[in-house]
């Protein structure tokens, strides 16, 4: 008998992974990590970590498993909320999941694991692994969920294959009614509960509220930028590479207070993001205003209105050299190849038809449509049919 530990967090779908792992032959043991104490910026009654261990455990008893909680909040705190505070600092958007996967559960969490003596850990995630043979070695593949609507094969897109090697995932050949449907066959607490929405293991948390913690609310101004900018209407330059074309497509527009007018007033912009349209405050517009850039060195937020502001779009974008992450390393492309995949700039996009062109100095992403907030400090993931091959965080 092999033995798992699974992640159990109190939620549905890792409860259901744990009785699929028991039905078909495994020890299991479950495991709860506790990642945050700060109950003073979660929304107290949306998922405090307490009420979530507690199901974690009825689950556990109710399929006759061993239980233990881990507190990882120390690592959390040094590997995620740093890392999180410092960004948004920058000026730049975290993934704070795909980061989490990274460094806590496929990490820290898995070290735990490995040394309870496990053979694999398993977690609630809907995405399924592969294995295939390529010269006589094992490569193991991350593919996406059978359901198409909860594929969550993008949160994982910075594992290794080590990681990839010791991982479950034995819920990713179902969609989610059938989770819940086993659930309450099998009568577990988690059955009806609804999914966890917010960060990573924090529960929701008030962005704002949490950033505050860290980064002081300084006033800004808002300006909007017409559509019919002069900045949007010059020619494009003759190129002499593919590279000084890529470059020139992926290169953020560059904004000043003179080319808009103020239209409101902000408390930072460290706690905005592109492509956002909540939280500003700003009314008597014919259409909604979404940000197209943020400076956080002026502190001055740029906006447009609609969805269609050409201030959105952009045709390609840029990954420096130690950003990028290949899941299939036998893949990878040397200096001055291409390779044409689909690729997704946030969960639950779309996928989209793009190229990828490898340079000395990192890779660039050029896309056959122009995409919308394009986001600094987000993941871009690759992949070929339904296999997540690589990703990268967009600079």
């Amino acid at each position: 008998m092999k033995r798992v530990v699974v992640g159990l967090s109190g939620g549905v779908d890792s409860s259901v992974a744990a009785y699929l792992l028991k039905e078909q032959g495994y020890e299991v043991i479950g495991l709860f990590m506790k990642n945050w104490h700060d109950d003073s910026v979660t929304i107290s009654d949306e998922c405090p970590w307490l009420e979530d261990s507690n199901d974690a455990l009825l689950v556990a008893e109710k399929l006759g498993i061993p239980f233990q909680t881990v507190d990882l909040s120390e690592q959390y705190k040094e590997r995620i909320v740093d890392y999180m505070f410092n960004e948004y600092e920058k000026g730049r958007t975290p993934n704070p999941d795909v980061l989490c996967n990274r460094e806590i559960k496929f990490d820290v969490f898995m070290k735990i694991a490995l040394s309870l003596g496990a053979d694999y850990v398993a977690t609630g995630h809907y995405c399924r692994k592969g294995t295939i043979e390529k010269d006589g070695e094992e490569v193991y593949q991350l593919l996406a969920g059978a359901d198409g609507n909860k594929d969550q094969s993008y949160f994982l897109c910075q594992l290794s294959q080590e990681q990839l090697s010791k991982a479950l995932f034995p819920i990713g050949e179902l969609t989610k009614p059938q989770v819940r449907e086993i659930a309450a066959k099998m009568e577990l607490v988690t059955a009806d509960k609804k999914d966890s929405q917010g960060l990573c293991f924090i529960g929701k948390v008030r962005l704002p509220d949490f950033l505050q913690q860290q980064l002081q609310p300084k006033e800004g101004i808002i300006y909007e930028i017409a559509a019919d900018a002069a900045i949007y209407n010059t020619d494009t330059p003759q190129f002499t590479s593919v590279k000084e074309q890529l470059a020139y497509e992926a290169k953020k527009t560059v904004y000043t207070p003179e080319m808009g007018k103020p239209v409101g007033k902000h408390q930072g912009a460290h706690y905005f993001t592109t492509g956002q349209r909540k939280g500003l405050n700003v009314g008597g517009t014919k259409e909604a205003l979404f940000i197209i850039a943020t400076d956080v060195v002026s502190n001055a937020i740029y906006t447009g209105q609609g969805n269609a502001h050409p201030g959105l779009f952009r045709k390609a974008l840029f990954i420096q050299k130690n950003e990028v992450h290949w899941i299939r390393e036998d893949l990878a492309l040397k200096d001055g190849e291409t390779m044409e995949v689909m690729v997704r700039i946030r969960y639950r996009q779309d996928l989209q038809k793009a190229t990828l062109h490898k340079f000395d100095n990192g890779m660039y992403i050029s896309f056959d449509e122009p995409q919308s907030a394009i986001t600094e400090g987000q993941f871009a993931a690759w992949y070929i049919a339904d296999e997540l091959i690589g990703s990268g965080v967009i600079s």
